[in-house]
């Protein structure tokens, strides 16, 4: 019988000294933010049963806007250290009984699911495994004048990494003894259990599972992310609607009073709907129509930016991300230019992109046909969109 695994991501620290203004885990990457990549990772990995997140408590927002799509349980407050924050974590785990349980930094969002896989595979046979580097640099001990002391045998050392693997009883007994030993010194949770007398394994790390700490990491990150996201490709997308009796519209996620509603699909919206389209096309993914029937009546109503999170999503789970977002709305009114902004500001909330690669022009039809006689409303949309190359 498979053993019951969970993992506990540890997200609760400041992270402040990488820039930004924002605790690091929070701060934008290809492909959404460290938190989001992390939480995804293991949160759709087919042999992880809990996912245990552990947060600061200034960041309940926050992290409630980052993790709605993912299957939680839900986070709990982290401690004044590192291993505070785990023990927090194993503790709330400790009703639901694990066999085994992965221990993450939410800063080392670029883990992959094989990682995932052999840590569970070694620590079911070792009962606590960590993943390692071989050291490709010599390593040098020097005194407090910065003179060389001596020279360190790399064959002998190696660079450690997360997620880190235990037996759940061993290791959360380990911090309760750590805890009562008045111990909190222990810079990961591999060192916590040497000292309480486990032996612990290894198992193949990866480079890319870098930690992000310094600014110099995240710009790193964006570079080599964005080189290998060459596949890049542009979709196209369009919606009109009729005007109808009402008193407002839904245009990029934004309510606008108007002399008229619309009809359609869900709250009609052209602008979400132009772009839902534009990027299932460059991911050659069908359209709207496909993933939600306008015969379907659970859609009736519907906001439509759960369309294009939906999309967006689609997008993500491929590896990719949304490079630019352009819109053209057409229409004699309502007047697109005073809810601009709003509208940019939404679309890249939905998107989790910045609202500089959102683009909204509008124009009208100068009286022609049916827009220019009044009767509806159209949206073009492209989307443009960075991939892995794949054969």
């Amino acid at each position: 019988m498979a053993p019951t695994v969970a993992a506990v991501v540890v997200a609760a620290g400041r992270g402040l000294r990488a820039g930004g203004g924002m605790p690091k885990q929070y701060r934008p990457i290809p492909g959404g933010t460290a938190i989001q990549r992390s939480l995804a990772m293991f949160s759709r990995h087919g042999e992880i049963a809990f996912v245990q997140p552990v947060i600061h408590p200034d960041d309940k927002d926050a992290f409630a806007r980052e993790s709605a799509e993912f299957r939680l349980l839900p986070a709990v407050f982290g401690g004044a250290t590192r291993q505070d924050s785990v023990r927090a974590g194993l503790e709330a785990l400790a009703a639901r009984k694990p066999d085994i349980v992965l221990i993450h930094d939410a800063a080392r969002p670029f883990a992959s699911p094989t990682l995932i896989t052999r840590a569970i595979a070694t620590a079911e046979k070792s009962g606590a495994a960590i993943p390692v580097l071989l050291l490709a640099d010599t390593i040098k001990t020097v005194d407090a004048d910065g003179r060389v002391t001596g020279t360190l045998d790399r064959s002998l050392l190696r660079a450690v990494q997360t997620p880190q693997a235990f037996g759940f009883a061993a290791i959360v007994e380990a911090h309760r003894r750590a805890l009562q030993a008045a111990r909190d010194d222990f810079t990961d949770d591999a060192a916590l259990a040497e000292w309480a007398g486990m032996a612990v394994a290894t198992f193949a790390g990866e480079a890319g599972n870098i930690k992000l700490t310094t600014p110099e990491d995240f710009l790193r990150t964006e570079s080599k992310n964005l080189s290998d996201l060459g596949d890049i490709r542009t979709g196209w997308g369009t919606d009109v609607h009729q005007f109808i009796a009402g008193d407002h519209i839904w245009l990029g996620g934004v309510k606008i009073p108007h002399s008229h509603g619309v009809t359609g699909h869900s709250d009609a919206d052209v602008v979400l709907h132009a772009l839902v389209d534009a990027i299932l096309g460059a991911i050659s993914d069908g359209d709207i129509g496909v993933h939600f029937p306008p015969s379907d009546p659970q859609w009736k109503g519907a906001s439509s930016d759960r369309f294009l999170a939906f999309a967006i999503e689609r997008v993500r789970a491929r590896g990719g991300l949304i490079a630019h977002l352009d819109i053209t709305v057409v229409c004699e009114a309502p007047r697109v230019g005073p809810h601009r902004d709003a509208m940019r500001a939404r679309i890249a909330e939905i998107a989790g992109i910045s609202q500089e690669r959102v683009a909204i022009k509008a124009t009208t039809s100068e009286k022609m046909g049916f827009t220019g006689r009044g009767e509806g409303i159209v949206a073009f949309a492209t989307a443009t969109v960075r991939l892995p190359w794949r054969d």
